[in-house]
């Protein structure tokens, strides 16, 4: 940890609860990932049943996927305690990384993606925002959504589109994000979406936030203004939620009960 860093400590616990009509496979992503920015101190993963895992690593190298054969009930368990020592940067003051400097790896995060049109967000960011750049524009742009948008949780659904949630301006994470991935493309700048935990989430669930590239890394801003980066443990990254769902079953499941419980006893950080 660099000078002058804090650390936090997160503690997370997640229970799925789901019934399973016929046996199907089944593709998690629910624990934090291992990055140089935080540090997973202890976990369990524990499955009823005791089901075979295979794991994979999970888009970006963050973190893993989990496979596993689901028979009559999904009953996952997952806890962790984290230590996040994500430093503080001033986004706003950054510039943008010009475009033919960019990794190969990046240029992706450029382009549209499932739930994140481009085209159609060009107007607004030409219109609205069009005298600023780099970081300054996208945290305009942040505080844009964060002001104009309503939290709804019965506003959307799994296949609610960017470009949809734009219109109705209302939604909920998941949407807020992926307003803004599409925004900051259309822009010009790299985008892409992160499943994560905050401990200041508000109703309490997983949590999703958006990643703009800038001066050479990625750096995390959340639209609905719930979440600091320090306050922050990422699961994963994509290009939009389709690339991180926690859950992705081949075959159907039946919602029995959820719960994401995210704590932390320090209030200093």
């Amino acid at each position: 940890m660099a000078d002058g860093e804090h650390s936090l400590k997160i503690n997370i616990r997640v229970h799925l609860n789901y019934q399973v009509p016929e046996p199907c496979m089944v593709l998690m992503q629910l624990e934090v990932a291992r990055t140089s920015h935080q540090t997973v101190e202890n976990h369990d993963l524990l499955l009823r049943g005791n089901p075979q895992l295979t794991r994979r690593t999970a888009g970006g190298g963050i973190g893993e996927r989990v496979w596993l054969k689901a028979e009559d009930h999904l009953d996952c368990t997952y806890s962790a305690q984290v230590s996040v020592a994500r430093p503080q940067v001033e986004l706003g003051a950054m510039t943008a990384t010009p475009l033919q400097d960019l990794p190969a790896d990046v240029i992706k995060y450029l382009l549209p993606s499932h739930y994140c049109a481009i085209n159609d967000f060009d107007f607004l960011a030409g219109q609205q925002f069009g005298r600023h750049e780099g970081g300054e524009l996208v945290t305009l742009m942040a505080n844009w959504i964060c002001e104009t948008f309503t939290y709804d949780i019965g506003a959307s659904n799994p296949t609610t589109s960017a470009q949809q949630s734009f219109e109705q301006r209302r939604g909920v994470c998941r949407d807020y994000a992926h307003v803004l991935i599409s925004m900051a493309r259309s822009s010009g700048i790299p985008a892409r979406y992160a499943s994560v935990y905050s401990p200041d989430v508000n109703p309490m669930d997983f949590h999703a936030v958006a990643e703009v590239y800038m001066q050479g890394a990625w750096q995390m801003i959340d639209p609905t203004g719930m979440s600091l980066p320090q306050r922050t443990a990422i699961i994963g990254v994509g290009r939009d939620a389709t690339d991180v769902a926690f859950l992705t079953s081949f075959g159907d499941l039946n919602f029995v009960s959820q719960s994401v419980d995210v704590e932390t006893n320090d209030s200093d950080c």
